[in-house]
């Protein structure tokens, strides 16, 4: 009989952490028993996981006592308080959030492209930025192949990326769209800037992660990181140079026979990647394939992915099967 394991959720009442628990059901994830915790405003709310109804608790720091496995997904100040604590009661945690992200003691995780790296954890593993897991996966497949000379990217993210509060704005204002005050259907809204540097949190976690699970530290990377009024989903623009000439045959092989890729690049049919078509799936869809003559051995592609699930929950969650085997 394979062995079954204590798993708990942390911010199980948000948008990620539930999502986390459908995607352990989904993937039948070998729980024994499975604990939900959020803060004291969550306390008696119930979540549905199989066939039961599982009561949120209020965490504290006695909380992961004989728990396993810890999917965090409430914050920084929550991870920052309560990863260590668990660490004490030898549980594993797998932290969705950005404080241990570039932590060099803390491995930072995409199961397609670094899992050799799991062992070295000390009892937190990071789950990386949402944007940066889909970005990877195709820009991994590249580096085996042809070197990576110099990324330049944009991204369309989604409002889910905002949590519950960000599908509220949009609920709420998807039936306003003339109000020329409108939060998202009047501006491309950015993320706030973080000190004096102009660029913003989410641009500077895409630099720092991509490297980090690349192991290119001195990856020449441009990004550029917007939020758009789509609901779930991000896109991602990948203008992308190489360490020699290739053909778009060529990079569509690698793309089909990558782990963790669908392919879609039949744009003369419209068969590309689109939000809708990503949504609930744990794969990163890639296609709009080209060959950009404007640089030496340049290519393009677009990038679609369902940020809830690869982009937080899925990739935690398979993160932990790779902890368990």
């Amino acid at each position: 009989m394979s062995k079954k394991y204590n798993v708990a959720v942390v911010g199980a009442t948000g948008l990620v952490g539930r999502t986390m628990v459908k995607v352990l059901e989904e993937k039948k994830f070998p729980i024994n028993n499975l604990s939900l915790f959020a803060s004291k405003r969550s306390i008696g709310k119930k979540i549905q996981y199989l066939s039961n109804e599982i009561q949120v608790q209020e965490l504290t720091k006695d909380s992961f006592k004989n728990i396993d496995i810890a999917l965090f997904s409430a914050g920084t100040d929550v991870s920052k308080e309560f990863a260590p604590k668990a660490v004490d009661s030898n549980c594993v945690v797998i932290d969705n959030s950005s404080y241990w992200r570039m932590n060099k003691n803390v491995p930072l995780i995409v199961p397609e492209v670094n899992s050799n790296v799991i062992n070295s954890h000390k009892g937190i593993i990071a789950n990386p930025n949402c944007s940066t897991i889909q970005l990877v996966i195709p820009l991994y497949a590249l580096q085996k192949h042809f070197n990576l000379k110099r990324v330049v990217i944009s991204t369309y993210q989604a409002i889910s990326g905002a949590g519950q509060k960000g599908i509220n704005l949009f609920q709420q204002e998807s039936s306003n769209k003339n109000n020329t005050n409108n939060k998202i259907y009047n501006n491309i809204a950015f993320h706030d800037v973080v000190g004096d540097s102009d660029f913003t949190s989410e641009e500077i976690k895409m630099l720092n992660e991509t490297r980090k699970i690349l192991s290119l530290p001195d990856l020449k990377m441009a990004v550029t990181c917007v939020r758009l009024p789509i609901e779930n989903s991000h896109s991602i623009s990948a203008n992308i140079e190489l360490g020699q000439k290739v053909s778009i045959e060529q990079i569509r092989n690698i793309m089909k026979n990558q782990n963790g890729i669908i392919l879609l690049d039949d744009i003369k049919n419209k068969i590309y990647p689109q939000p809708q078509l990503s949504n609930g799936h744990d794969e990163v869809f890639v296609g709009r394939i080209r060959i950009d003559d404007s640089v030496e051995n340049g290519i393009y592609l677009w990038i679609t992915a369902d940020n809830l699930r690869k982009g937080a929950a899925s990739n935690a969650v398979q993160i932990a099967q790779l902890l368990i085997k």
